[in-house]
């Protein structure tokens, strides 16, 4: 597959800091993927986000996106982006519209028209349709400041997406969001990721949107902890294990310690899988069980224990 985001030994240091806030990371990001930044508040996600969206200058190292280099070629590189940050970026003075028709004019993907109207068809056929996932149609040509946080958060989406771009970086994208348009904005998400293979660089709270990622990075103090697919990451730290319990505790705990099952508690009793299927191990004991319950473990799990491991070998 064909890198779409390449990063060498990125270092960021901001003056009069004492460490890096991004110290010499690196990693790529294949085209149509979902990559997810993952890391505790201070870990150098924003910033690393920041440097990639050409809004922050990096204090060195290499990164292309798109084929073009970020030193040589940022306005290119901000004509093939969309970009939705942390902290809101919206015009008060304007209409929802305007600040959509005005981001679309100046990243130069359309010529300058005074009116809705008189845009192309292709721009207002987008901002409908996507106004409209987002449940946002009928307030699309009103103020700003009639706006709502949430409101805000989903025109700031509608903004990003309008140009198609072929990266599509997303900080914390829906902080604020009710359920249903987390829900919609996921599933329109995924489908543009399919048909178009537009690349998605995440970062989020919401562990269980990086579930869904092809790829995860784990940053921490500037520096990448851990990387993999979300279930290479769980595998690695956190075993599968079954709780199992019987009547007669007493007689299956006899049997587990004489087919040498290495068990745990005296009932319900835990049996970590250690690479064997569910049906393998129950179909060893003869005891009538009464419970037989699977535990799998969650991206926040192991992301939980990949920070706290971090922390204490710092």
């Amino acid at each position: 597959m064909k890198k779409i985001i390449n990063v060498e030994n990125l270092i960021k240091r901001y003056k009069k800091a004492e460490n890096n806030a991004v110290d010499d990371i690196s990693f790529y990001v294949e085209e149509g993927a979902l990559f997810s930044l993952l890391g505790p508040n201070g870990a150098g996600k924003t910033t690393t986000l920041s440097i990639l969206t050409t809004t922050l200058a990096k204090t060195s190292g290499k990164v292309t996106i798109v084929g073009f280099d970020l030193d040589k070629n940022a306005h290119d590189i901000r004509r093939n982006i969309g970009v939705i940050f942390q902290n809101p970026s919206l015009d008060l003075n304007l209409t929802a519209e305007e600040n959509v028709r005005i981001h679309v004019i100046l990243y130069g993907i359309y010529p300058f028209r005074p009116t809705f109207q008189l845009m192309p068809e292709k721009y207002k056929r987008k901002v409908q349709e996507l106004s409209s996932i987002l449940g946002i149609e009928k307030e699309i040509f009103k103020p700003i400041k009639t706006f709502s946080g949430g409101m805000k958060r989903k025109l700031e989406i509608v903004r990003s997406l309008t140009h198609e771009p072929k990266v599509l970086f997303l900080d914390e994208p829906t902080t604020g969001l009710d359920p249903l348009s987390r829900k919609n904005l996921w599933e329109y998400l995924m489908d543009v990721k399919k048909k178009q293979k537009t690349t998605i660089f995440l970062t989020t709270h919401y562990l269980d949107e990086a579930e869904e990622a092809d790829y995860i990075c784990i940053v921490n103090r500037g520096k990448i902890i851990s990387r993999g697919t979300p279930r290479e990451i769980k595998q690695n730290l956190i075993d599968e294990y079954i709780m199992i319990d019987a009547k007669d505790r007493e007689k299956l705990t006899k049997e587990l310690s004489r087919r040498e099952i290495v068990f745990s508690l005296k009932g319900p009793f835990k049996i970590d899988l250690k690479n064997r299927t569910v049906h393998e191990v129950v179909r060893e004991i003869e005891t009538p069980l009464t419970r037989v319950s699977t535990h799998t473990p969650s991206l926040e799990e192991a992301y939980l224990e990949i920070i706290s491991q971090s922390d204490s070998s710092s």
